[in-house]
């Protein structure tokens, strides 16, 4: 019985330094949350803005024709993916990964920023064409480099398409994973007043095609921060889940132990009452 009382009592010891690190973690993820999400927030209007911009040119010029809006002959898509580089943070990788393979062609150039999916895309086959890219402290820099390699792969007309796999932020406790496709440009319809009675310089077609390959690099720099958001969001929910199920734990074994402690008392007064008897 004592033997079976310090078994609990170094379970409860165990699982009470375990909370104490899934505490901190979860207010670290939730500090981090709070940063990214602000910072997701900002940087969503601006790309707001730039594609509004590009369809108002659209709308204005029906005619206009650009590359970027064309379906091009290649049946090859230049994917580039968002994941993390540590786990702990629920069943954010394993989604992005299991979607990356259920949607993606291994045979098409792929991009992945993020070592956790890198390591295990790279070991399944997939065509993953640039080194090692940790996604935390990722730069737009950085992005915006491996993008315009991906622009001048679709202009080239070596793929048909250029698409992003990234998580969506929907809440705190909400995010899916999502393909989005950037180019062929899908123009929605727009605000023509806008640009009614702007000059343009040097002439449409080339601040149309400016616009549009910034707003590329700006949309995927805005994708990378939902995904990261979502990532931190992930892990705070998960550390929460984690520190819940300690609690409960540490619920059940302190009951078993103070039922262990109340069996050990009861034998031994019986002992002592035996005892008595005895004499």
């Amino acid at each position: 019985m004592a033997s079976n009382k310090q078994q609990i009592k170094s379970r409860i010891r165990s699982i009470r330094s375990t909370k104490k690190i899934t505490k901190a973690m979860e207010m670290i993820a939730n500090s981090k949350l709070v940063k990214q999400r602000n910072l997701m927030e900002a940087n969503r209007n601006y790309a707001s803005e730039l594609q509004s911009l590009v369809n108002a040119i659209i709308s204005a010029k029906p005619d206009l024709q650009s590359d970027y809006l064309l379906k091009h002959d290649s049946n090859k898509a230049y994917n580039i993916l968002f994941c993390s580089d540590l786990g702990l943070c629920g069943a954010y990788n394993s989604n992005t990964i299991k979607f990356a393979k259920q949607n993606l062609n291994k045979e098409d150039p792929l991009v992945v920023f993020g070592t956790h999916a890198y390591r295990h895309l790279k070991n399944e086959g997939f065509n993953v064409v640039n080194e090692m890219i940790e996604i935390d402290n990722l730069s737009q820099s950085e992005i915006s480099k491996e993008m315009s390699k991906a622009l001048k792969a679709y202009q080239k007309d070596e793929v048909s398409k250029i698409q992003v796999v990234y998580t969506r932020f929907i809440n705190t406790v909400s995010f899916e994973t999502t393909l989005n496709v950037l180019l062929p440009y899908q123009a929605q319809e727009g605000d023509a007043s806008k640009v009614r009675d702007v000059l343009f310089d040097p002439d449409e077609k080339s601040v149309l095609n400016n616009l549009i390959e910034q707003m590329v690099h700006n949309v995927t720099y805005s994708l990378s921060l939902e995904s990261k958001t979502s990532e931190q969001a992930g892990r705070r929910l998960a550390m929460e889940t984690a520190s819940d199920n300690a609690d409960d734990l540490e619920e059940k074994l302190v009951l078993q132990f103070n039922q262990a402690r109340q069996a050990e008392i009861t034998q031994e007064i019986n002992e002592i009452v035996s005892g008595a008897d005895a004499l």
